[in-house]
């Protein structure tokens, strides 16, 4: 199998390489694949556990176990909520990028 790198991932696949960490381009690939799948696999079980939490919040609004809020404390939990997935969304982005 031939796989095409962009200059950037092939200049850090070598300094991989030369760290000593990894014998050879081969190594590091593996284990990169092995990181992918590991972080698959985590979305994965993250997605399950999101969904079974929607399961058992729909079941308490079909039970009435819910407490109604007026359109300023909605606004406020949306933009709470907004706020709390752009910090989450740039220290995704930072850890990409170390």
């Amino acid at each position: 199998m031939n796989v095409s790198l962009t200059p950037k991932l092939e200049q850090l696949v070598q300094q991989k390489v030369a760290s000593g960490l990894y014998n050879s381009a081969s190594e590091v690939v593996r284990e990169a694949l092995r990181l992918l799948n590991e972080h698959d696999r985590f979305r994965q079980r993250r997605l399950a556990e999101v969904r079974k939490e929607i399961a058992i919040g729909i079941k308490q609004l079909d039970r009435g176990e819910y407490a109604e809020d007026d359109e300023r404390g909605l606004r406020g939990l949306v933009e709470d909520i907004s706020r709390r997935g752009r910090q989450k969304l740039a220290q995704v982005r930072r850890k990409r990028r170390a």
